[in-house]
């Protein structure tokens, strides 16, 4: 049996991103807060980058049995993180003004992270 069948989804996601953060803390970002939650729907990870404030979506796939990571954030999934960041911003008037969304999109096979990258969405 496989870990994946032994552990509930919300574990993998979990993982992701705990790996996501020390990913993005690596290359100069500065983690804000994470799992961040309004009626809109949730961002995975507010960060500063730049004077930059980015909002970001975690995607970790464990097989390509669903394709690649970044597949999963669909327009309806970007219109959703687009309102939530919006409200977010409006919540938090100190940051800066200036919004971008991306996505750490990871690949895992045998438990280890293969692939993991930053994508930027227009």
């Amino acid at each position: 049996m496989s870990a994946r069948a032994k552990f509930p989804t919300r574990y993998f996601g979990d993982k992701g991103e705990k790996f996501a953060k020390k990913f993005l803390y690596e290359r100069g970002y500065k983690i804000l807060t994470t799992k961040f939650r309004c009626r809109f729907g949730e961002i995975d990870i507010v960060a500063l980058k730049d004077g930059v404030l980015v909002f970001i979506e975690v995607k970790t796939r464990w097989s390509e049995k669903f394709g690649k990571p970044e597949e999963a954030v669909t327009p309806w999934k970007l219109q959703r993180i687009k309102r939530t960041a919006e409200y977010f911003s409006l919540l938090n008037s100190n940051l800066p003004k200036k919004l971008l969304i991306e996505v750490v999109a990871i690949e895992v096979r045998e438990e280890r992270v293969t692939k993991a990258k930053i994508i930027t969405v227009d």
